[in-house]
């Protein structure tokens, strides 16, 4: 069998969440990315036509070029950015054993690359959202965005769960009614976010290029972006891995890994290279952070994850 592993960055590989700390380098970005984030839970919940999960990456670029944030801003965040403990040293023992190291990341490539960079992983292994953000942002003038600001105001008076109805109207008539008439449209049909049945494709791409099989992959994801691709590997015999997961990747996952380190993630793509499914299967009773889903009690495995996602990633667990 070839080793072959796809990983989320945001979650798996960095308990940062790029675009929610962008948006906090201004007063009240982090309120207006919380009912964005949720708008994007409940569009693709609703399972709108020609919207994937993540493209939040393109519902805040409004937002991002109103308050001025630059390129250099997503590079910044992304060197100072942690990297999930064990991360680092997962990576170099996968290499030191020939397995072959994708990311398929929503996140933006400013920061995604960046974050590759640092865990040694070559950028010709990274598919993620292209932003030309400096360039979307000189083609729009400070009177062509007036109409955001009161936007802004609208949603920072909104909270999540608490007020969806409110938030699927007035976001609706923002970005599906008024935004297509503005100049803001074509700056925001420029980005594509690599979520969903993106991260899919861009599997499927990595699979060719590798000459492996889905059957023999196994996919690392984290949330709601991710869910589409941990489901299209169990579905086809490849290893679906929720890590520190939430309530939209746990279900379409088979092995749930619940911790404050990847490194505990090592024993399980051992057992897959060595014996596949059944060896998986037959070692997770004896690994106390893993769990085999298919026989765990789903409630348990949530509350698991939930707690242990909560304790790395603090603010950005909240998010979908």
């Amino acid at each position: 069998m070839r080793k072959v592993v796809f990983f989320d960055l945001e979650g798996p590989l960095s308990p940062q969440d790029n675009a929610y700390e962008l948006m906090s380098l201004f007063p009240e970005g982090r309120k207006i990315f919380e009912v964005i984030s949720r708008y994007d839970d409940l569009l693709t919940l609703k399972g709108r036509e020609d919207y994937e999960p993540g493209d939040t990456l393109s519902l805040i670029i409004p937002f991002l070029i109103l308050h001025g944030i630059k390129e250099k801003d997503i590079r910044e965040l992304a060197e100072k950015a942690p990297l999930t403990p064990g991360a680092p040293e997962l990576i170099g023992m996968l290499k030191e054993r020939n397995w072959q190291i994708f990311v398929i990341s929503t996140s933006y490539e400013q920061f995604a690359s960046r974050i590759c960079e640092r865990l040694k992983i070559p950028s010709e292994n990274l598919a993620s959202t292209h932003f030309p953000l400096d360039e979307i942002s000189r083609n729009l003038s400070p009177e062509e965005l007036r109409f955001v600001r009161e936007i802004e105001r609208r949603i920072t008076a909104l909270t999540p769960h608490e007020d969806d109805l409110q938030i699927e109207k007035l976001l609706d008539h923002f970005f599906w009614r008024e935004i297509p008439g503005s100049p803001l449209a074509e700056a925001m049909r420029k980005v594509k976010p690599v979520g969903g049945g993106r991260k899919v494709e861009a599997l499927r791409r990595f699979l060719r290029r590798a000459g492996a099989e889905e059957r023999e992959a196994v996919a690392v994801g984290d949330s709601i972006t991710d869910f589409k691709m941990l489901k299209e590997l169990r579905e086809r015999g490849g290893l679906s891995v929720a890590f520190n997961a939430n309530e939209y990747a746990l279900p379409h996952a088979e092995i749930g890994v619940a911790s404050a380190s990847l490194l505990d993630l090592y024993p399980v793509l051992e057992a897959w290279a060595e014996g596949g499914r059944e060896k998986v299967a037959e070692i997770s009773s004896r690994l106390p952070k893993v769990q085999w889903l298919p026989e765990f009690p789903q409630e348990e495995a949530l509350k698991l994850h939930l707690d242990a996602r909560r304790a790395l990633r603090r603010e950005a667990a909240k998010l979908g």
